[in-house]
């Protein structure tokens, strides 16, 4: 297929699917501590001792255990801490989510409930 006249390739658009209703998103910048290569729609957690944020993973014993916020862009802090924008609360869709070692979606559907972060199912 040629492109028409006048036309340009602007790039494609994959959708994510990780929203997953109208409740209020309240985004924010934060820290992503070095460490991982983090894709959109981690769980993470923030560390107590100094605020910054990385995946969550239930044997955590620095304070990102408990789950906080949702990744909203991806985040590569493999080498070196990142700023990235995190959703602190809206609804998402649980099956875009990723989910750190020992988590699942029962365990972390408690915790972000409580911060006005909410799961449900939407279509892959």
């Amino acid at each position: 297929m040629t492109k028409a006249e006048g036309f340009k390739d602007q790039g494609e658009y994959t959708p994510d699917n990780l929203l997953a209703g109208e409740y209020p998103r309240v985004e924010r910048v934060v820290t992503i501590a070095v460490g991982a290569d983090l894709a959109k729609g981690a769980v993470l957690g923030r560390i107590t001792a100094n605020g910054k944020f990385k995946l969550s993973a239930s044997a955590s014993a620095d304070g990102s255990q408990t789950p906080d916020a949702i990744l909203a862009e991806r985040a590569n802090a493999a080498d070196n801490d990142v700023q990235a924008v995190v959703y602190f609360s809206g609804e998402f869709n649980e099956n875009a989510l990723v989910l750190g070692a020992g988590h699942t979606l029962d365990s972390v559907r408690i915790a972000l409930r409580a911060k006005n972060v909410y799961l449900r199912r939407n279509q892959k």
